[in-house]
């Protein structure tokens, strides 16, 4: 048998140890109140003022919004608590070392370059968002719903500031991430839950009993959507809840963060961000934009920014930096995880840094903010199938007559099995997509019961024997 090709952790110095490629240690795991923190953080986020809106300006009724996040929320935490954090808190490595014993040096590196460019993509989504909200205190011209490129060299200059400040704290590690995130998050709750309040006051409701007959009637009517929009249904709210953290989930990222918690079950935290942010916070970027509407029907845009302004001032332009500061900094942390896999003699700071660099650049382009609920689907599609061979490999391995860790124990730099799984569940997923079988936000379920079944039946033929 050829010796295992898995490189091991390097000696370097590093302004703090993520242990990219080793488990993480006892004295390093964190306790049950740093979750809590990091994941209200990451998920009440100033792109949740991005999302909310995209649920008015899709026509979606009262009723399929409210009861489609209540429901797609809870099966996102109990993906996260059953899926994710048992294989987390056991192996405590990150999913790209984890994919790399799978795998093979080849594969995970092509892996590692794709999940890396779409996290820098989603952290530029929210450094577009903090943009705007600098751009209220310069009266900087703002991108449209439909623009794709920068509009002048303010914006520029403003998103390269936020991106520099959002790379330095990702570089120095999760637990500056978390400490970043217990700090701001209950602050910018409250600042949420005062923007949702705003905007009810703004479309005419004076009391509790007002609040059900103007949601149906001003905010989520059920009408058609917005030009270029799609007609939304409880199931296209509660299967975007669901998995708009896809590759976070059941696409098994999260196994970098997670890896750090003292018991399994504290995947619970994710609730904070789910109902906190999910819930809460996109309910009531909704109301502000539904008052928006109201006010000037023709004033389409949706930039959380001036949202925010109008309902708090500068309370809500700060409240909008600093949750896209909580959601960018895991978000490149997690990118600079997967760069620096590729090349894991490098230093992980400097790799994050350079990571930073690529997410600012991409901030500086509206589009993916102003596209953003496609572009969640899409990302978390394109993890997802790997997340199910992790899972497979981890859990069913020696039950179902194959090897796991295969490319470690033979030496081998391909893992045909789980190469042709990704490609195959990928082609299968966006061909049906492409075919108008089915909208994005629905293929992910199905694709990773097939990813799993694919990755078990390839892995039988082309194994070879011990």
């Amino acid at each position: 048998m050829a010796e295992p090709r898995i490189a091991r952790a390097p000696a370097r110095s590093e302004p703090v140890a993520e242990y990219e490629r080793e488990p993480v240690p006892e004295r390093a795991w964190l306790g049950f109140r740093s979750f809590i923190g990091q994941y209200a953080g990451e998920h009440t986020a100033g792109t949740e003022l991005m999302i909310g809106p995209l649920f008015v300006a899709s026509g979606v009724a009262a009723i399929d919004v409210i009861g489609g996040l209540l429901a797609g929320n809870l099966l996102a935490v109990l993906s996260w608590v059953f899926l994710t954090a048992p294989i987390a808190t056991r192996s405590r490595l990150t999913l790209y070392f984890q994919l790399e014993k799978i795998c093979g040096r080849r594969l995970v590196t092509i892996y590692n370059i794709a999940n890396g460019v779409m996290f820098c993509f989603l952290a530029g989504a929210m450094i577009t968002v903090n943009t705007t909200a600098v751009g209220v205190w310069f009266d900087m011209r703002m991108p449209g719903l439909n623009d794709l490129y920068p509009n002048g060299a303010g914006w520029v200059a403003a998103s390269l500031v936020m991106g520099v400040l959002v790379t330095v704290v990702a570089a120095y590690g999760y637990a500056f991430v978390a400490r970043v995130a217990n700090i701001a998050a209950p602050w910018m709750v409250l600042v949420f839950i005062a923007f949702g309040l705003v905007g009810l006051q703004q479309i005419g409701v004076e009391s509790v009993s007002d609040f059900w007959p103007k949601a149906q009637a001003v905010i989520w009517t059920g009408g058609a959507p917005l030009p270029g929009q799609v007609k939304f249904s409880f199931w296209h709210v509660l299967f975007f809840a669901w998995f708009c953290n896809m590759a976070m989930h059941i696409g098994m990222a999260d196994l970098s963060v997670l890896r750090y918690a003292r018991k399994s079950w504290y995947a619970v935290s994710t609730a904070s961000g789910m109902y906190l942010g999910h819930f809460i916070a996109w309910l009531a970027a909704s109301i502000l934009y539904a008052a928006q509407l109201h006010a000037d029907p023709a004033n389409t845009d949706v930039l959380p920014g001036p949202l925010a302004y109008n309902a708090c001032g500068a309370a809500g332009i700060v409240c909008v930096i600093v949750a896209g500061w909580t959601t960018a900094n895991p978000t490149i942390y997690r990118a600079g995880l997967a760069f620096q896999a590729i090349a894991p003699r490098s230093s992980r700071y400097k790799v994050t840094l350079f990571t930073g660099a690529l997410a600012t650049v991409a901030g500086m382009f509206p589009a993916i903010a102003m596209k953003l609920l496609g572009f969640v689907a899409l990302y978390g599609l394109v993890l997802m199938p790997m997340g199910a061979v992790i899972f497979v490999d981890f859990w069913l391995a020696g039950r179902l007559g194959f090897r796991a860790s295969y490319a470690e124990a033979t030496g081998s730099r391909v893992n045909w099995a789980a190469g042709i799984t990704w490609v195959a569940t990928l082609a299968l997923c966006l061909g049906v997509v492409g075919a108008g079988g089915a909208q994005i936000f629905f293929v992910g379920l199905p694709g990773w019961f097939c990813a799993a079944a694919l990755y078990v039946l390839l892995s039988r033929l082309l194994q070879r024997p011990s």
